[in-house]
């Protein structure tokens, strides 16, 4: 679960994620930005759309990205 409910721009990780090796989130009245927590400082920060965002994480609990069955 995410916890980016607040549009602070401060970035989160999953409540899932164990220590390292998590992506991040960070919401605000801009969108939405997510990064590599590996490499903060100074890593690649993607930013996308609320709109697109929004597409992304309906896509991913739809099952759009889920291997193929076998």
């Amino acid at each position: 679960m995410w916890s980016v409910a607040k549009k602070d721009g401060e970035f989160r990780k999953s409540t899932y994620s164990g220590i390292g090796n998590c992506v991040e989130v960070a919401v605000d009245n801009v969108g939405v930005r997510m990064r590599d927590s590996k490499t903060v400082p100074g890593g690649v920060v993607l930013a996308f759309t609320t709109s697109v965002w929004s597409d992304f994480l309906a896509d991913t609990k739809g099952g759009r990205f889920d291997p193929p069955s076998r």
